[in-house]
């Protein structure tokens, strides 16, 4: 009996302890206050700070860089492209191309929905990177369609002072769709193939540079040469507009790279001092192998080794640590200059503004790189979860695939263009120049 109370007592008090234990934790649970998504205003006022750099670095930062780099005759004509093409995307971001890249729906290649932005209020938000925050989704719209715009307009480095501006405006809109578009869901969404794969791109070494560069290339391949090319000087007419360019670009990039964050944190922080310090040792490395293969330091080379340190950096941002980013920019830019100064006057195409050169060659350097400088032991912020040659294999199965879908997209669009509005301008206005024949303008009287 006695045993029986002993038992039938320890049961209740058992019982009046689990009760008493999910009381507590019901009453904790209560009274603790509910994570609230917010919009953090000040990672939102550093995005749209962001978006305008991005925009500065378009109009007037590549419109100033690209046009000085021309001649007298064809400097409104290759501003124009670039302004109209930009503003052409932007159009298109909003009525599809918003949606083919970051939709609700999709697969690893391609998203869809949100067509025209429907649904989309000034009370939507789009995710950061901190738990409990995110952004205005306008915000990260308008920042990413900087980002195809921009991207478009570097393409046309390649075959300025020859092509139609009907011509360019036909291939914009076809190019953007289907290269630009799938490559930047491929990369940057949830779901995208190269994403899932953990492909490291900060801020747009494959989506903007590589892309952009390996199309440049194709266009020029496919257009062929200037008239003239090779038999008679084509120099620069302005190399102050290039150099006023090049600083609009550099201050521009800030928002480029730092504004990948998506937040006003640390890693935005590293992302910019990696952008002063890749972009200054890229400079410098150009200059001294220009001394090195017998010429003088130059301005021109100067404007080349920085940009080509800023598109060395931009998939290593976020992902390098400062010495890395200053080797990784010395680098890219010795292995741009060869490129540029050797084996493009060897294979002979005509590459107007050298964007294949640098935004190609320096796109995938930089992709390439970022596996080495992401590593801790390299002083990256990676945390050794992957090594160095498993990343590099992830890289380079990236890159490959970006170089073959942007090689074949950009054959479409620009066979495309030619059957629509053909490409090259007549040869009577191509020796005149673009700005009179095409524009009806010049971009000096005197």
């Amino acid at each position: 009996m006695i045993r029986k109370l002993f038992s039938g007592a320890a049961a209740v008090g058992a019982s009046m302890l689990t009760a008493t234990a999910a009381f507590a934790e019901e009453a904790a649970s209560a009274a603790a206050p509910a994570v609230e998504t917010v919009v953090d205003k000040g990672d939102t006022a550093w995005m749209m700070t962001s978006t305008v750099l991005v925009l500065l670095m378009i109009l007037p930062g590549l419109a100033l860089f690209y046009g000085g780099l021309t001649r007298t005759k064809n400097m409104l004509a290759t501003m124009t492209q670039i302004g109209a093409a930009a503003c052409l995307a932007m159009v298109i971001w909003v009525v599809y191309g918003y949606g083919l890249a970051f939709g609700p729906e999709g697969n690893a290649y391609i998203a869809w929905g949100k067509w025209f932005l429907a649904g989309v209020t000034p009370d939507s938000l789009a995710d950061t990177f901190s738990d409990g925050f995110k952004l205005p989704e306008y915000v990260f719209i308008a920042f990413q369609m900087t980002f195809a715009a921009i991207t478009v307009a570097l393409v046309l480095g390649s075959v300025v002072e020859r092509i139609k501006f009907s011509a360019v405006m036909v291939f914009a809109a076809i190019w953007l769709t289907i290269v630009y578009f799938p490559i930047a869901h491929m990369v940057w969404a949830v779901g995208g193939k190269f994403f899932e794969m953990g492909a490291l791109d900060f801020a747009g070494g494959t989506v903007v540079h590589i892309n952009a560069g390996v199309s440049a290339l194709v266009a020029a391949l496919i257009l062929g040469k200037r008239i003239g090319y090779g038999k008679e000087v084509m120099a620069p007419h302005s190399l102050t507009l290039t150099m006023v360019g090049t600083g609009m670009l550099w201050v521009g990039w800030f928002g480029f790279n730092a504004g990948s964050a998506l937040e006003a944190n640390g890693s935005a922080a590293l992302a910019m001092i990696n952008t002063f310090v890749a972009t200054a040792s890229a400079a410098l490395a150009w200059m001294v192998a220009e001394k090195l293969a017998g010429h003088k330091a130059s301005a021109l080379g100067f404007c080349s080794g920085v940009i080509a340190g800023l598109v060395a950096v931009t998939p290593a941002a976020g992902n390098s640590g400062p010495m890395g980013a200053i080797v990784l920019g010395a680098v890219a830019s010795v292995i741009c200059f060869v490129a540029v100064t050797l084996i493009k006057p060897k294979l002979g195409y005509d590459d107007s503004l050298d964007a294949f050169g640098i935004h190609g060659v320096g796109g995938i350097v930089g992709a390439m790189g970022t596996a080495i400088v992401y590593a801790p032991g390299m002083g990256g912020p990676g945390d050794g979860s992957v090594s160095i040659g498993a990343q590099l294999g992830i890289q380079a199965a990236a890159t490959g695939a970006t170089i073959v879908w942007a090689a074949i997209g950009t054959a479409i669009a620009i066979y495309a263009a030619k059957a629509v509005t053909g490409l090259r301008v007549s040869p009577e206005v191509e020796r005149e120049g673009l700005d009179l024949g095409e524009h009806g303008e010049r971009a000096y009287n005197y």
